[in-house]
């Protein structure tokens, strides 16, 4: 289970959940290619310190990418390639929450929008579902043809040279054989969110999105099995990251009074994001309390096998599971019949206020282009 010597590409690794999960990387002795428009300050920290291998075991380099840019996406896995040998975690995690620039809200042609009415397409949408679409595209490319170019790649098992599903048990005697010919397996992780359930009327276009690819890292699920390639996602709740700090029109929804609504850490979110690409098995969830996976939330505490508290249970990692990142709390995302987000962390208390301006711009007959 250890990420030592693996390299990741990350994009929107700049800042919050991204630049948590880089960092997280880099201490597990992973190198990552930090792909982001711009860094923040502490960003910029980061990959300068780890910018040679003299002073730690990984390397961090920035690549400036603008994911709505399907040649840039193409360039971060040459650049993993000419760096470092390839990649072999990949997260598609830049993303933005239904900024006035391309809103549901601001239509193409208002004041407020960056989305040319003639250009047929909404930058968000770019952003946070097609970007990380074409993404795994290449990295699906990316994957295999590393390992069609290893002189030790070793021949597909034959489940994978089947077009039907395997059956469980054998996919889990392949996933638990550290000699399968898929260890060590390649990674997609993915940034879901809550509002791939909720759907607060305030962000459509960000709802949407989450819904899309919490659709489409289950429809990926097969890959895990057939050929090595495990595509996940983490479902975080509300972030303490500059998305909202640093945007007063979103800060003023969150109740920040004495008993309001609590922050979530993207460390919190990216210590979970960890347990998912680092070839562990399984994982511990809980309905409540503290979650853990073996050193993932709780502060990285964690717990040992066999341990039987009341609301915990173990669940095998594999393609196509979701991990809700609340505070203090980690749990499966069911496909069916899933009880939803609850709890601290998953709150925006205010959020009616936004609601209600909404419903009053439409009644105005003003709105719309």
């Amino acid at each position: 289970m250890s990420l030592a010597g693996k390299t990741a590409i990350v994009t929107g690794a700049g800042s919050g959940i991204n630049l948590a999960f880089a960092g997280l990387l880099l201490r597990k002795q992973c190198n990552v290619v930090f792909a982001d428009l711009a860094l923040r300050p502490e960003a910029k920290e980061l990959v300068a310190a780890h910018s040679s291998s003299s002073r730690f075991p990984a390397r961090a380099l920035f690549q400036e990418t603008n994911v709505r840019e399907w040649p840039q996406l193409e360039r971060m896995f040459h650049t993993a390639s000419k760096e470092f040998g390839g990649a072999d975690i990949v997260c598609p995690g830049a993303g933005v929450y239904e900024p006035p620039f391309s809103s549901f809200w601001h239509p193409p042609g208002s004041p407020s929008s960056r989305d040319p009415p003639t250009s047929s397409r909404y930058a968000a949408l770019d952003i946070n579902l097609t970007h990380p679409i074409r993404t795994t595209q290449l990295a699906i490319a990316h994957f295999l043809a590393r390992r069609s170019s290893s002189p030790s790649s070793p021949p597909l098992p034959p489940s994978s040279q089947s077009t039907s599903p395997p059956s469980t048990s054998a996919t889990q005697i392949a996933l638990s054989n550290p000699t399968h010919p898929f260890r060590p397996l390649s990674h997609i992780i993915h940034i879901s969110s809550i509002a791939g359930q909720l759907t607060p009327l305030l962000a459509p276009l960000y709802n949407a999105s989450k819904h899309a690819i919490s659709g489409f890292v289950r429809t990926l699920a097969p890959l895990d099995a057939h050929h090595g390639i495990r595509v996940t996602a983490v479902a975080p709740g509300v972030i303490d990251t500059p998305l909202w700090r640093e945007n007063p029109e979103k800060l003023r929804l969150v109740d920040q009074s004495e008993g309001g609504d609590e922050w979530v850490s993207a460390e919190e979110v990216a210590e979970v994001m960890g347990a998912l690409v680092d070839g562990r098995e399984e994982v511990e969830v809980v309905s409540s309390s503290v979650a853990t996976a073996d050193g993932v939330g709780g502060g990285g505490t964690g717990l040992s096998s066999g341990d039987s508290r009341e609301g915990r249970r173990r669940i095998r990692v594999e393609g196509g599971l979701i991990l809700e990142v609340s505070k203090g709390r980690v749990r499966k995302v069911e496909q069916f019949m899933d009880e939803g987000p609850r709890g601290s962390g998953n709150t925006v208390g205010n959020m009616g206020i936004a609601d209600q301006e909404i419903l009053e711009m439409l009644g105005s007959g003003k709105w719309g282009t």
